[in-house]
């Protein structure tokens, strides 16, 4: 039953989108006093928006984790808070934010089984004003799963990425620039570490554009970012991105919260099933739920990589990766940098699972580290991990290149 509710939903969408893409503008505001969760009759959980405007939109549930999910076309979230939206019991946690260029998503997090039992948009005819009405009520496992699926239509969802197995490439000419693809880490609806108001989905775009311009700048490098905007990018389409560009080195950027130990100063992780110790496999842990608690459909992944042919560009990949790596923190260690007492780490993180691409994460620093937190906002302290990087990358060429040639002869 509710599957076919869910598909009745999206029916309508489809049938009126057309009409309110022309009668409204792209972006609707949120009014935060009008808005919020609220408990229901007979243990339900109500949502209401009232928005600017009305927008196309729908709803869907996903399981393993249960998942309420809504998407829009487009809401202004500035200055909205998961505390100002109240709570009821359960739901564990909201979150929102944008999810592709034009379109923003809401995730509710379920501590049990709910059905949407119904789901309307009204809209005032002589103001434009927008009030959207949620209703879940509670539900069973067995019947929560069975009406749980993102459906799939071009006009919302993300791209289908490209093949990452695919590990056959052209060999390029000594003259042609290295690619580097750079990862902002987080973005849109995933802001990431928080803390004192930054954000680390903030921090790695304004890095990450900064660190182009200083490799643009040095010659012989074509920089690609993975997202040039506050925009969700799953941890699947990040990789297939960096195949797409045919990338020589992947370098995906973050600057966690630990809230155990005193994590501080820059470490540089490389691919690994085992941790080299317990905090980076929390980290990677983590990480790796990016897409989850973004409101990804991951049914039908496949965590395991069995291909043979993967194991084997791996085996060629790892060292090179493991040289850029220790490339980096050598290009570091003489700056005003401040490296982790153990720089280089292994943990199993999605994003570096290319297994034809050199592929390195770098926490710049830990934001749950005030000395860490004050240089990442310092532009002096970026322009310096810049220019260091920027030393790793021209170095690990020039050595990545000799021992290639050596192993053709």
């Amino acid at each position: 039953m509710g599957r076919v509710f869910l598909a009745f939903i999206v029916m309508v969408w489809a049938g009126v989108a057309g009409a309110q893409e022309r009668d409204f503008s792209a972006l609707a505001r949120l009014d935060r006093v009008e808005s919020g969760l609220s408990e229901g009759w007979r243990g339900a959980a109500e949502l209401t928006l009232s928005l600017s405007q009305g927008v196309p939109w729908r709803v869907f549930t996903l399981d393993e984790p249960r998942r309420v999910v809504l998407d829009f076309k487009e809401i202004d979230w500035e200055g909205l808070t998961a505390d100002a939206l109240g709570s009821v019991e359960g739901v564990a946690a909201v979150r929102f934010g944008a999810y592709r260029p034009g379109w923003s998503r809401m995730v509710l997090d379920l501590e049990r089984p709910f059905a949407v039992q119904s789901a309307g948009m009204v809209v005032e005819e002589a103001t434009g004003k927008a009030r959207l009405e949620l209703v879940l009520a509670p539900s069973d496992t067995l019947a929560f799963a069975k009406a749980a699926g993102a459906p799939h239509d071009p006009r919302w969802d993300l791209p289908v990425p490209a093949d990452t197995t695919e590990i056959s490439r052209e060999a390029k000419p000594e003259w042609a620039p290295t690619v580097v693809v750079l990862d902002p880490g987080h973005g849109g609806i995933d802001p990431g570490a928080e803390r004192d108001g930054v954000r680390e989905k903030d921090l790695m775009l304004m890095f990450a554009r900064e660190l182009r311009d200083v490799l643009r700048r040095a010659g012989g490098f074509e920089v690609i970012l993975t997202r040039d905007a506050d925009v969700f990018v799953s941890l699947e389409g990040r990789v297939a991105l960096a195949h797409q560009h045919q990338a020589d080195v992947f370098v995906s950027l973050h600057a966690d919260s630990l809230s155990q130990g005193n994590a501080k100063g820059a470490t540089f992780y490389t691919l690994s099933e085992e941790a080299s110790d317990a905090a980076s496999a929390l980290l990677a842990e983590r990480h790796n739920r990016a897409d989850i608690l973004s409101g990804v459909d991951l049914s039908g992944a496949d965590d395991e990589v069995t291909d043979v042919l993967l194991d084997l560009a791996r085996l060629e990949t790892e060292p090179r990766t493991m040289m850029l790596a220790a490339t980096f923190v050598e290009a570091l260690q003489d700056t005003t940098v401040r490296l982790n007492r153990k720089p280089l780490r292994e943990a199993g993180f999605s994003v570096l699972k290319a297994a034809d691409v050199p592929s390195v994460l770098v926490e710049l620093g830990f934001m749950s580290n005030q000395q860490d937190l004050a240089n990442l906002v310092d532009p002096g302290w970026r322009a310096a991990m810049a220019a260091g990087l920027r030393d790793g990358l021209l170095a690990w060429v020039v050595e990545d290149k000799a021992a290639r040639a050596l192993v053709r002869q």
